[in-house]
This record gives structure tokens, sequence and C-alpha cells, in this order.
């Protein structure tokens, strides 16, 4: 069997947590700062702006992760305890279905007979192996929702900041925005390529897509503004 397939599927959690909060984070108060450059005319009114919704945004992601986490384990515990139930209710056919998983794996008739035998002394380890090699599901750690609202939370503030950071030392909105494209699209680039070979999509493609997107949400929200003005 795969060595530590918890561990590695929390990674991938983890992954996923801070793609999704570092995404958010770039693209959207950056959106917002170059919104509000195309009406008005103060960078510190567009700083406060911005750290405002980056709080408020990184509260609310957080949460939105923290909740999305409950549900997984929740998920989880309730095919489990179905599991324990199918266990108890039908000991002798839950030893046969591990055996029929083992025999997908090649494993000999009197190796299957002894591991299922070994394993269904604790019925909670018979019901875990079952749900990761049938269902496929990985059981989540305990403390996942809190991983998951910090990690989200904590990437989008940090990803947020970045862009907003040359209002907060430029005069004028103009340069705010200059170099605060500028600082938007190299790490948009960088987090493209970051989000690529972590997710093994092609790099350039990846890196591509990613700033485009962030590029077109700051455009957009510029003329808008511009217009609306």
């Amino acid at each position: 069997m795969n060595e530590n397939p918890a561990k590695r599927n929390n990674s991938s959690a983890n992954v996923r947590d801070f793609v999704i909060g570092m995404s958010d984070g770039l693209t959207v108060p950056f959106a917002l700062a170059a919104g509000l450059t195309g009406a008005i005319s103060d960078t510190s009114i567009i700083a406060t702006a911005g750290l405002a919704e980056i709080a408020a945004g990184g509260i609310a992601m957080g949460l939105g992760g923290y909740l999305a986490g409950v549900a997984e384990v929740e998920h989880y515990n309730a095919h489990e305890r179905r599991n324990l139930c199918k266990i108890q209710n039908n000991f002798e056919g839950e030893k046969e279905n591990v055996k029929k998983i083992l025999a997908d794996y090649g494993l000999s008739p009197e190796t299957q007979e002894r591991f299922a035998q070994e394993l269904s002394v604790d019925h909670r380890k018979q019901a875990e192996f079952t749900l990761r090699y049938e269902a496929g599901k990985e059981k989540p750690e305990a403390n996942r929702a809190y991983w998951s609202a910090l990690l989200i939370g904590g990437s989008y503030v940090i990803g947020g900041l970045i862009p907003l950071s040359p209002y907060f030392l430029c005069s004028s909105v103009r340069s705010g925005l200059f170099y605060s494209v500028i600082i938007a699209v190299l790490c948009l680039i960088a987090f493209g390529i970051v989000k690529s070979k972590l997710t093994g999509q092609a790099v350039f493609k990846g890196a591509l897509r990613v700033t485009l997107v962030g590029m077109a949400a700051a455009a957009a929200a510029y003329f808008i503004a511009k217009m609306a003005g």
C-alpha cells in the first residue's frame, strides 16, 4: 500500500488552500485599488479602502475555509459511522470486501485472508481501510478546519498587501497605480509559475492565464470607475 496517504492528502489540501487564498488576494484588492484610482485622487483613501477590503476579504475567505474544513471532517465521519455499522451488522461480508480490495492489488489468497483477519480486530481501522481503498476517501486531520482558515485567510491578506503597498509610498495615484501594476504583474507571473508547478500544469500556460485574469479584472475596474466618474 502507499506510504502515508493521509499526510499526502492533507499536504494537497494545504496547497489547494494556499492557491485559493493567494490567487484571490493578488487579484481582488488590486482590482479594487485600480478601480478607485480611476475615480479618486487621494492615495491615502485608496490605501485605507484597500486595507478595509483586505481585512474583510481575509476574514470572509478564512471563515469560508473553516466551514469547508468542518464540512469535510463531518462528511468523512458520517461515512466512517456508516462503515462501522456495516462491519457490525455484516462482519463476514465486510471481511470479504477487504479481501476483494487486496485481490485487486494482486495479493495472494493466503495474504488476503491473513490481512483481513488481523485488520478485522480493529473495526475503526477496518472502516478507515475500506474508505481509503474502496471509496477513495482519506481521513482529514482533526484540525483541518483551523489550518484551512489560516492558510486561505492568511495567504489572501499577504497577496492583497503586495500590490497595494505602492499606495502607501507614493503621493500620486498615477504613480501608485504604475508601480502597483508592475508589482502585480511580476507577482502574478511568479504565482502562476508556482501554481502550475504545484498542480502539474504547463508552466507558461498557467502563468499566462493567472496574469491575464488579474490584469483583466484590474483594467475592467479602472475603466468602469472612470466612466462612472
